[in-house]
């Protein structure tokens, strides 16, 4: 079953090497159908049915001029896409601040410290030394 949504769309489309390859050309512009080919080992047919899934996403539009029909980058998918993506770069950006601070901490402390955090033993539960009250 194909996605309805626009987002699911353009995700399933960029899904496929062959299409990135072929979205990364037209980046460059307009190409024709030979033109897109020309890199793959693959019929006109393969290239017209990546192309068509292409144009389903919403990320090619076809030209009309007599016999040549270039194909040409829509980039406003890929903005939605990536303004979706972004919505998580909070997200890996706390992650990547808090192991900076774990890293900073483990450095500060020197590496005895580090050794002990980080040693086998340290991590066994019911294995550090406890004092005797």
């Amino acid at each position: 079953m194909a996605p309805t949504d626009p987002l699911s769309r353009t995700f399933a489309a960029l899904a496929d090497p062959t299409r990135r390859a072929m979205l990364a050309r037209l980046a460059q512009g307009p190409a024709t159908v030979s033109e897109l080919a020309e890199p793959f080992d693959m019929s006109f047919a393969a290239v017209s049915k990546h192309l068509r899934v292409l144009e389903g996403a919403g990320l090619v539009t076809r030209g009309r001029d007599a016999q040549y029909r270039p194909a040409m980058l829509t980039a406003r998918p890929l903005q939605d896409a990536s303004a979706w993506l972004g919505d998580y770069r909070m997200v890996w950006a706390e992650s990547v601040d808090a192991l900076d601070t774990l890293l900073d901490g483990l450095t500060e402390a020197g590496p005895a410290a580090a050794a002990e955090t980080t040693s086998p033993e340290a991590r066994k539960p019911g294995t550090h030394d406890t004092e005797d009250t």
